[in-house]
């Protein structure tokens, strides 16, 4: 008995009660130890016995969490008697890195919210589905006379006495082209006569005056022909440019303007709709929505009105302007070639510095290049 009494005495004196296992050598060893090596770090209690306990496993399992060369070093696990009302601690501080240098503790990090491109094409998506439908329905309403609409009565009228006129000029525009295709046959049918009475006129001895005399009106009218020609293609291309790219041009505002009308309308009926059904505290986030959405397609309506109002305005002074010239062209050269008056029709073209193209003269030559 005493023999084992001094034995335990022993035992107490190089382990004592509470002792901390602490060693700069043995913590580089458990930093880059292997998580299949963690027998050497099982703790011993005050008996001198191993100790198989939670704080054991808690302690072993965090070695094994923790890889070598994480930055965490220092790592002291302490263990105590089973009397000590304080559990196994663990410390970390800084690691010395390869250089010699310690790390430095980086705060919290904060990552923005990431947005998700698919989401945010999905709730496009959503938009375009909702606005679409709200306007598909007005229309059908309009149609069917349940539905109401806003008119400017003297916008609508505008926009309806162009449209009336952009289908006359173009009638005009394609009989124009019809008299300039077909007095350009006329033209090369009547050159192409003059050749062959030129011709006759040199093989014929007999009637070598007469054929000169019809070559020679044949080539007359040809070339007068022509320059008919030049002023009525001239009219042709500034109407056209009128009709096809300024009026459209307009009436592509008025279709824009046509669009926020039917979505202001829309939208201002979703309000009245709601502003007639009970409110509460479900329905007042939703009319203030609607309220928010009305006053957007509102300013936009108002927008559009306003640009189609400036547009259809400087339509008209363009317009007057661009026809006033072009049919004074028209009358003045279709009078001086009926009349024969080669001169004057010739000075209409110079009035209106119409230039003809004479054949061949459309390529410069390498002369006229160098």
């Amino acid at each position: 008995m005493s023999e084992h009494r001094n034995e335990s005495t022993a035992l107490d004196e190089i382990h004592p009660a509470g002792e901390e296992v602490q060693s700069d050598s043995e913590e580089g060893a458990m930093a880059q130890e292997s998580p299949k090596n963690s027998a050497a770090e099982i703790p011993v209690t005050s008996n001198g016995q191993l100790e198989d306990s939670h704080e054991h496993s808690f302690n072993r399992d965090l070695k094994r969490s923790l890889p070598a060369g994480l930055g965490l070093s220092e790592t002291k696990i302490t263990s105590h008697d089973f009397d000590s009302t304080k559990e196994g601690v663990v410390e970390a501080g800084t690691f010395p890195g390869k250089g010699g240098r310690a790390q430095q503790k980086s705060g919290p990090v904060v990552l923005d919210e990431v947005k998700n491109p698919a989401m945010e094409k999905l709730e496009l998506v959503r938009k375009w589905s909702l606005n679409t439908y709200k306007c598909t329905r007005q229309i059908i309403s309009e149609k069917l006379g349940r539905g109401s609409r806003t008119v400017d009565l003297e916008l609508e009228a505008q926009i309806d006495i162009l449209r009336d006129n952009k289908k006359k000029y173009e009638n005009i525009l394609k009989l124009a082209q019809t008299l300039s295709t077909q007095l350009f046959q006329m033209v090369h049918t009547q050159r192409q006569l003059g050749d062959a009475f030129a011709d006759l006129s040199l093989k014929s001895l007999e009637l070598h005056e007469e054929f000169g005399y019809n070559a020679d009106t044949q080539k007359l009218l040809a070339k007068n022909g022509e320059t008919l020609l030049g002023a009525i293609n001239f009219f042709i291309a500034s109407v056209n440019t009128l009709v096809n790219k300024t009026i459209e041009d307009t009436l592509l505002t008025v279709k824009q303007y046509e669009s926020a009308r039917i979505e202001y309308d829309a939208y201002r009926t979703d309000l009245e709709e709601l502003n007639l059904g009970p409110r509460d505290a479900s329905t007042l986030p939703k009319i203030e929505q609607s309220q928010q959405m009305f006053q957007v397609h509102k300013e936009k309506y108002d927008k559009m009105r306003n640009d189609v109002s400036i547009k259809l305005k400087f339509l008209e002074e363009n317009k007057v302007k661009v026809l006033h010239n072009q049919l004074v062209l028209f009358h003045n050269a279709i009078a001086a070639y009926f009349a024969g008056n080669q001169k004057q029709l010739e000075q209409t073209l110079q009035q209106f510095h119409i230039k003809l193209k004479t054949p061949g003269a459309d390529a410069p030559s390498w002369l006229e290049e160098q």
